[in-house]
């Protein structure tokens, strides 16, 4: 998986890209919380439940069908005015992109997109992102820096070109 950072990285650029809505830190942090929190599968492994299990570490907190309902919640919780639509598929979209990196990373047993329908696990097959230790003292080796070198190039770079283009796109005056 990528890091927490590369994660958190991720969704507060794709807040930046809203086409219709400017949304403020508030949203950026809950977008943020919302890329990491399928990671609270590591859980599972303090709990005898093996990785491969719809339960264990990249199963169903992995799915698109976890990141609408965990949208679906933070709306619950924190929608205000006329964003609402706006404010979801953010949310979801920073929850989706979570497994969808870790499709990206060069380990682990692949992410369940589509649990609880099904159990397969799915990658990209193409994997440039180092994979981030699960322990947090691991991350405080050379294998912790090896991965913020490789998420800076392939998440840091595109999610900042993503941010700059919107940043520039939205201070454009509209036509009337």
């Amino acid at each position: 998986m990528p890091s927490a950072f590369g994660h958190a990285v991720a969704a507060i650029a794709l807040t930046k890209a809203s086409p219709r809505v400017r949304f403020g830190a508030r949203v950026a942090a809950i977008a943020a919380l919302s890329a990491i929190i399928p990671d609270v599968d590591v859980v599972s492994f303090s709990l005898g439940i093996p990785y491969e299990h719809m339960l264990g570490h990249r199963g169903l907190t992995h799915s698109f069908a976890f990141a609408a309902a965990w949208s679906a919640m933070m709306l619950l919780l924190f929608q205000r005015g006329e964003r609402t639509m706006w404010l979801w598929l953010c949310l979801f979209a920073s929850t989706a992109s979570h497994p969808l990196l870790d499709m990206c990373t060069t380990g682990g047993l692949g992410c369940a997109l589509f649990a609880p329908f099904s159990s397969e696990r799915f990658f990209f097959p193409w994997r440039p992102i180092s994979v981030s230790p699960v322990e947090i003292h691991s991350f405080f080796t050379q294998w912790g820096l090896r991965v913020l070198k490789s998420e800076a190039l392939w998440i840091g770079l595109p999610s900042a070109l993503v941010f700059a283009t919107a940043h520039l796109l939205k201070r454009r005056p509209t036509r009337d």
